[in-house]
Order: structure tokens, then sequence, then C-alpha cells
């Protein structure tokens, strides 16, 4: 179903600051949300933090008294995914920040994901526990080894109903194949592969072996000077395990195909939109860096970020997108003042609904941006503490470039900057979205469900 925008209610809106799943009001640098992450159902929905932090939040199931009212989304479970390093050999520190989290579908009882700091993967199995064993003829019940000699009876062990535990366990860890700082991970749709990307790298892992990888692209120059791009996002179609997709800072997306070549230096299509030279200034190549690539479920389109809009391109044609939304276009006079506050390298992604009728970006101000493909329609919307009671609608806001302001608008001088949606997430099925701000997370969802 497509969304009416600006119909999003805060139905099932909270702030949680990260901190060991605890709702607090205060926060530190390690509490800044830094990826948000839907399951393949929808059900769970992990939030990793620069502390190298993983909170999952599960569905609850719909009650009987309520059956047509959706379920909130509560903690499940929270463990430390990652912790700061030191490289000895390079004298670097190592930060836990969690760049990315990706979901594996699920296969049995238990969940698994992949989260990634700057250097290490590691894949992570949560599973519930509700039942212990008891009755052991060696050990006692404190779990200490018996003498012998006191053995006196033969029992059967049998398992007790226990308090239902969570537990989150590294199954593999992927290490030390990265010289730079890893910004994307893919799970193939074979489920027995995914890639990492680095900056000049993109190395291709399988699951089950983790002392080796197979280097698929690598763009480093044998002289670093002659270096002009990095990698800035990288992904695999969502139907064809042998297509993957990665952007640049140069603004152009490069579709490899590895049947083609063992290392895929050599792309398949390379989509690039010619610049107007009338437009060009000190900050082009700044801003035309993608931050965030992404295939559409059906796999047909290309969906990229750069700083002030969002592209769409059609796999079949090259030359140009076959839609670009403006984002933030205001902020182009402000482009001076962004650079100098560093604002300007600020990485925003970009998502999909299930149906790819709607896409969803971040902007300042705690805006979050939408777009109806369909109807052309966009809308901007506010996640924030001060609009947080229960059902409320979201309230369309506006930004007035220059001129008399209305009583509903924001000037985009009073912008706060400091306050960005980076990060969001759409539930695979539903009209449900994960909005990262700062250190809280907003769930909104849409008012017809």
């Amino acid at each position: 179903m497509i969304p009416r925008l600006g119909a999003l209610t805060q139905d099932t809106l909270w702030c949680f600051s990260q901190v060991k799943g605890t709702i607090e009001i205060g926060a530190t640098e390690a509490d800044i949300i830094s990826t948000v992450e839907f399951n393949h159902t929808g059900e769970l929905l992990a939030t990793g933090d620069k502390g190298g932090r993983v909170v999952i939040f599960q569905r609850e199931q719909e009650s009987k008294n309520q059956v047509h009212r959706r379920g909130e989304y509560n903690v499940y479970s929270t463990f430390q995914s990652h912790e700061p390093e030191f490289d000895y050999l390079k004298s670097l520190e190592i930060e836990e920040k969690i760049n990315k989290i990706r979901w594996l579908p699920q296969q049995n009882a238990a969940y698994f994901l992949l989260s990634t700091n700057d250097k290490t993967v590691k894949l992570w199995k949560v599973s519930e526990r509700d039942k212990r064993p008891e009755g052991y003829n060696l050990k006692d019940e404190e779990g200490r080894l018996r003498d012998p000699a006191t053995i006196t009876t033969l029992r059967v062990p049998v398992l007790r109903p226990m308090d239902l535990m969570v537990e989150a366990t590294p199954r593999r860890v992927f290490a030390n194949a990265h010289t730079y700082h890893i910004n994307s991970i893919s799970v193939n749709s074979d489920y027995e592969t995914y890639m990492s990307a680095d900056d000049l790298r993109i190395n291709l892992w399988n699951f089950e072996i983790t002392n080796q990888s197979f280097n698929i692209v690598d763009i480093k120059p044998a002289n670093m000077e002659e270096l002009t791009e990095v990698i800035t996002a990288a992904e695999f179609h969502p139907h064809h395990c042998n297509t993957f997709v990665y952007s640049s800072s140069k603004g152009t997306i490069r579709l490899c195909d590895m049947r083609a070549s063992a290392l895929c230096d050599r792309h398949t299509k390379f989509f690039e939109e010619p610049e107007d030279p009338s437009n060009r200034s000190f900050f082009s190549e700044i801003i035309s860096s993608i931050s965030d690539v992404k295939f559409s479920h059906s796999g047909r389109y290309i969906m990229t970020r750069d700083y002030l809009t969002v592209k769409v391109w059609d796999l079949n044609m090259e030359n140009r997108p076959i839609e670009t939304y403006q984002v933030h276009d205001y902020l182009r006079s402000k482009l001076c003042s962004l650079y100098e506050n560093d604002c300007i390298f600020d990485k925003f992604e970009c998502v999909w609904n299930g149906s790819d009728s709607v896409i969803m970006t971040g902007s300042y101000n705690n805006f979050f941006r939408m777009f109806d493909r369909n109807t052309k329609r966009d809308v901007t919307l506010e996640a924030s503490r001060e609009n947080s009671k229960p059902r409320a609608i979201l309230k369309p806001r506006k930004v007035c470039v220059g001129g008399k302001r209305r009583k509903d608008e924001i000037s985009v001088d009073s912008l706060d900057f400091s306050k960005k949606i980076l990060h969001t997430a759409w539930h695979p099925s539903e009209n449900i979205i994960a909005v990262a701000a700062t250190n809280n997370l907003y769930i909104f969802q849409d008012k017809v469900n």
C-alpha cells in the first residue's frame, strides 16, 4: 500500500537512548546511533551505535483484545558487538563504532546478523532459551564437579522452564582483510556469500570461511598521488547473485558482473550524469559524491543519494537518471558555511518502501523527506521530542528561503545543523519507518495502518 504522505502518526513513537536498552534523556558520544536496519520480516529492528553496541527491538504480537492494533517495538536484546582496538603496526586506533548491520534471512528459530566497524565484520547468532537442564550426575546444581565417591544413584537429567533469556553469540569473525575503513557490507542473494567494501577495495567472503576473502574490486593506483576517487557504497543485486553495484566520490555508479571476470575492475555498466558547466562551483565535486546506493526491491532501479539530491536510475539507461528529487535545495546558498563546519561531508542514507513507490531520506533540523514516485508529491516531516504525543499526526514542515515567513514555516537561517537524520529504515512490507536522530530512535507508522 502506498502511504498517504503526511499521514504518518506517532502511534508507535519512542525516543530510545542507546544505553543498554534503557530509556534515558542524557546521552554521550558513544550513544549516537550509527546504523538502523529492519530484518527481512520486519519483526526485528536493529540499531548500532558509536559505542560498538547493537540493540535489537522486537515487535510485540497483536493482543486478543486489540486484534487490529499493531504491536509496539520493545527492546529484545542488547550486546556489545565491537570493542576499541589499537593497531600497533600502524599506530592507529580502531573505533568500536558500528558502521553497518545486515540481517540474514531466518532459516530456523535463531536470527543471524552481520555487524561491522572500520576493520572487522562479525556474524552474530541471536537465540532464545526458556529451559535449563537440571539433575546432572557429575555436577551439582551450582555447576561444580562432584566427587565420584559421593555419587550413589543415577539421575536422569530433565529440562525445567526458566525465564526467557535472549543470547547473542559471535559465530564468525572476519578480520584482517581491509587496509582502509569498511563503509558497506551486503549479503548476496545466494545467502552463502557477502561482500565488504572499503575506500579502495571490495572483498567477497564465504560465510563458512573466515581466514580468507576474494578481492573482486581494487581501484588503488600504483602511485597513491594519482588517486582521484574512492568507493563510497556497494550493494548486491537483490535477485542476481552475480551482479553488484558500487558508487564513488565522483558521483558515478558502476554495475559489475562477476561472471565476466574474476576481478571486476572493468565494469559492465557505468552510470553518470553530465554536469551542467553553468552550475559548476568550488563545491561541485564534494556535493556530487554519492553517500548511499540502493537497489530497488524489484532489482530494476538503483537509487543514489548525494549531498543535495536523491536520484533514481534505470538499469537500462546509463547516461542520466530517470528521476531526480531535491532534498534540501535551499542549502545551495549555505554551502560555504556548511564546508567550514564540515557538514558538507555528512553521509545521508536513502531507503525504498516495500513496493518501491516511495523513497525516504534525511536532512537537517531532524527533518526527513519522503517522495512519492507515482504522484510526484513530496513532504518534509520532523522527528522531535516536542511532537511525540501518541497517535499525533505529523504535520508537514516547510522551510522559508527568503521574503516573508509564514507562521508554520521555519527560516533556513534557523535550521539546526547539529540535528541531522543520517540513518533511516523502512519496514519491508508495511508503512512503518525507523528514523535515527542522533541518540534517539523514532518509529512511525502510517495512520491508515
